[in-house]
């Protein structure tokens, strides 16, 4: 099964799609099925793209989490006052 990029002309989400031959594509966001295939980019593995990457999955992490510490703050806080 071939690996497809897609641009939904519908609401603008850009997806990869795995497509077996006779599948209709439909995007994850909207169900939209004006799609537009994308030329896709070959993947290389290097120290500088897998550095990036680590870096990339720790912001999200950091950001997970702070949005996690912010929540369960708000719920002691709202919690405490009864």
């Amino acid at each position: 099964m071939p690996l497809y990029d897609f641009h939904c002309r519908s609401c603008e989400h850009e997806f990869e799609a795995l497509v077996r031959t006779g599948d209709v594509p439909r995007c994850p966001q909207c169900s939209g099925s004006d799609l537009e295939r994308l030329l896709s980019t070959f993947a290389l593995s290097t120290d500088e793209r897998h550095q990036a990457a680590v870096r990339d999955s720790r912001k999200r992490q950091i950001r997970a989490n702070r949005d996690k510490v912010i929540a369960d703050e708000e719920y002691r806080q709202k919690h405490d006052k009864e």
